[in-house]
Order: C-alpha cells, then structure tokens, then sequence
C-alpha cells in the first residue's frame, strides 16, 4: 500500500510523536535525576550567610567566670543573642523558644548550644545571669562582656546595634538592641542569621539541617 494513503499517513505521524514524546519524557527524568544529584544546597527559612566576614568568634567570661570561645562547643550548633535579663519581651521570647527547639529536636537538642550575650554588664551580674539563663534552659551559657570597650568589640565584630535609653531614674533605664540570633553550625562556622519572630518550627527545620550537614 503507498505511504501516501492518508490513514496510513496518519499512522506513521502517530508512531513519530508518540516516539518524540517518549524520547522528551526520558531526557527530562535524566535531567530531573541529574538536578538532584547536583543540586544539594540545603533551602533555610533564616538568612543564610555562610561565608560572610564578621562574627568569627568571640572571648568573654561566662556565668561562671570561664573565658569562652566558639571552639568550646566544636561538635554543636551554636546559636548567638545578645540581650539583657530585664528586657520585657523579645529576650525572653528568644530564649523560651531557643528552649522548645532543644526538646523538638530530641536527642539531636543535646548538640545545640544557647548562648545569651548580655548588652547590659553593669546590672546583669554574673549571679543574675546564671539564675536567668538557666531558668530557660540549664544547659544555656550567658556571656558578661568584662568592660564596655570589650562589648563594644564584641558588637562590632557581630554587627550587632545596642543603645541605653535613660529612665526616670539612673537605675530604671532600658536598652535598645538587635533581635536577631547568629546560628553557627558544628564546625563553628557562621551559617545563618536568624530574625526575631521567625518562630521555634522554621528555627528548628534550619538547625536540623545544620546538623545533619555536621553529622
């Protein structure tokens, strides 16, 4: 029978693009497979700033009077506040949640670390920092800058904002400060930054990560 009769004709045309389908849908499960294969970068809920040039580290005496450094917690993820034991909401807002991801994460909490950075030294004693911190968490660590010059350094090299507000009286001041949380991961790397009011579930999906990466 000649190719040019139309039913035939309309057959071959089939078996061309059922041929051109099929050929599409394996390049685009090959491409999908190699995506996956290549394509691992870890998706945050939090700012991730991995690589950046601020934060590497920190010294400061802690509630205990031990100098402190990121290297003390290798094997852990770290997550950074700075704030004062008489802030309202947001210190301890932080700190509760910090607290709720530790038990979420089960075991894995035993390997985050909390640590609170007072901006406020002169009235956040090392007695009332051990009280308040533990109170979250007794696991927490608090950080007393020495002076202000070494809070200042200390800010600085976070990129942290802080600034006393007078009172009524010249005990009755407030502080004004960042909000957000510096998350290092177990190598003692800076990976993410966290802003207030992310929430203890999206924090807790990013640390996992964290660990699982460090694993």
């Amino acid at each position: 029978m000649s190719t040019s009769d139309p039913d035939t004709a309309t057959a071959m045309h089939k078996r061309k693009f059922l041929r051109l389908m099929s050929t599409s849908a394996v390049v685009a499960a090959t491409a999908s497979m190699l995506t996956g294969c290549f394509d691992s970068k870890p998706s945050f809920v939090s700012i991730d700033v991995t690589g950046a040039d601020y934060a590497h580290d920190f010294s400061l005496p802690d509630q205990h009077g031990k100098l402190r450094s990121i290297k003390d917690f290798a094997g852990k993820i770290v997550v950074v506040f700075f704030g004062f034991t008489q802030c309202p909401d947001v210190c301890p807002t932080t700190m509760a949640e910090l607290a709720e991801i530790r038990h979420t994460l089960g075991k894995d909490g035993e390997r985050v670390q909390g640590i609170f950075v007072s901006v406020d030294p002169a009235r956040d004693t090392p007695e009332v920092l051990k009280a308040y911190v533990e109170n979250f968490d007794a696991s927490f660590v608090a950080l007393r800058p020495a002076s202000a010059e070494q809070l200042a350094a200390m800010a600085k090299d976070f990129k942290v904002y802080y600034k006393r507000v007078e009172g009524r009286t010249p005990t009755s001041y407030t502080m004004d400060h960042s909000a957000g949380s510096y998350i290092f991961d177990t190598r003692g790397q800076l990976r993410l930054y966290s802003r207030y009011g992310t929430g203890a579930k999206a924090l807790a999906g990013d640390i996992a990560q964290l660990l699982k990466q460090g694993s």
